[in-house]
């Protein structure tokens, strides 16, 4: 019993603050977008702009995990941490000197998404160094329904400063979040894996070896295949949200709220549900699988609305599902991923998935925003809705002929 009330303690202590502190990232990333949508209307630069807050991931992921295994992952995360916190105060100052052109925003949305890609997979590396290792798919389902919840009220604060204060005193509340969530990780101690002479090793070999996790395990190849290319088409719809309520529903900032708080309530139960269902979930991929499946089918419906008031009601309620799509996708894949990938390589594994993931957005990015400017926001919907359903019927019809008749990787 003392032993479960010290590594929740633990956990609790570094989630809470990480949540705390994306209250106010949140806050910031809606804000920022929410300014470039009000003075472009256009599809190309959000997409850009999208573009920039992923491209950290595609360019620095595959690396930036071999350093968070060769270095100690503590410090990693503090770091991470403090460097948004001085970005976050270095574009506060810019906005305070009067509006800056678009390429600021683009490279405020960018540089901070730097601290992401490696704060991301140290924060995912250490959970199984705290957690049993049956605990860690609720484990990860707690996390993600917290700082889903700091997602709900983010946007809602993100639109409640933009009404009323100026953008440098919104990059502020980064700050703040930043510096709360560094002080939670330093009071705990976490325990250090073993440095195994990682300084003699070559580091693109241990690039490949990340490299090697996945292709040694061909389902969990396939899956991520499959993840992938479904994403080249999804991703990029992030970039469009603000686009859709502002040109086809005529909303404010106060409608993108309630679209992000509605698909933050979505993500929340989808996690809830993962969590009070883990211990039944046998097969992690194929349920990851059926979160891909539900975003893409979601994503035709958005296409086939009608753009009005009905549309836009409805709009917010298959919102609600994609959230719930993403956690059922998400949770139940990196919870794989830390059950069965040795703690030694878990950064750069656990990196190499955003870094993958990711990098099917600023390819998507590339098909998405001229497709959008030219047929409209919704025929892209339905396209990408189309294609991502394909692909994962193709996926099960192929696993269920390797079933039938085993054939070697």
């Amino acid at each position: 019993m003392e032993e479960q009330v010290t590594w929740q303690r633990k956990f609790y202590t570094i989630t809470i603050g990480q949540a705390i502190s994306l209250i106010g990232s949140s806050a910031v990333q809606f804000a920022l977008v929410w300014w470039l949508t009000i003075e472009t209307g256009s599809a190309i630069v959000l997409s850009l702009a999208t573009l920039l807050i992923y491209l950290p991931y595609v360019v620095l992921g595959p690396f930036a995990g071999v350093w968070v295994d060769r270095l100690k992952r503590k410090p990693v995360i503090i770091f991470a941490d403090l460097f948004t916190a001085f970005v976050a105060l270095v574009f506060s100052v810019v906005f305070f000197f009067g509006k800056p052109p678009y390429w600021a925003v683009f490279i405020a949305l960018g540089v901070r998404s730097i601290a992401g890609v490696f704060h991301t997979p140290a924060i995912q590396a250490i959970i199984p160094m705290l957690v049993p290792q049956e605990q860690i798919m609720k484990a990860n389902s707690v996390k993600q329904f917290l700082q889903t919840g700091s997602l709900f009220l983010g946007p809602v604060m993100g639109a409640s400063m933009f009404a009323v204060w100026p953008m440098g005193f919104i990059l502020l509340t980064d700050v703040a979040g930043a510096l709360i969530a560094c002080s939670a990780v330093a009071i705990i101690k976490i325990p250090e894996l073993l440095q195994e002479q990682k300084e003699t090793s070559h580091f693109f070999s241990e690039v490949k070896e990340g490299i090697a996790e996945y292709l040694k395990n061909k389902r969990l190849f396939y899956v991520t295949l499959v993840t992938i290319i479904c994403f080249l088409f999804i991703l990029p719809e992030e970039a469009l949200y603000p686009l859709v309520v502002s040109n086809i529903f005529n909303g404010t900032e106060w409608h993108v709220s309630a679209v992000n708080v509605t698909f933050c309530l979505g993500m929340m139960v989808g996690a809830a549900g993962i969590g009070r269902f883990s211990k039944k979930i046998k097969n992690k991929l194929s349920m990851s699988m059926i979160g891909l499946l539900v975003l893409a089918v979601v994503s035709l419906l958005w296409g086939i609305l009608p753009h009005n008031t009905v549309g836009f009601l409805l709009f917010i309620v298959l919102c609600f599902f994609v959230g719930v799509g993403i956690n059922i996708n998400s949770i139940p894949y990196v919870s794989y991923l830390q059950e069965n990938i040795p703690p030694q390589k878990q950064g750069r594994v656990l990196s190499l998935y955003g870094s993958i993931t990711s990098i099917s957005l600023p390819f998507g990015l590339i098909i998405a925003g001229p497709v959008a400017e030219i047929f409209g926001v919704m025929f892209y919907f339905i396209f990408a809705g189309i294609v991502s359903i394909i692909v994962i019927f193709v996926y099960i019809i192929f696993t269920l002929m390797l079933k039938s008749k085993p054939t070697r990787f």
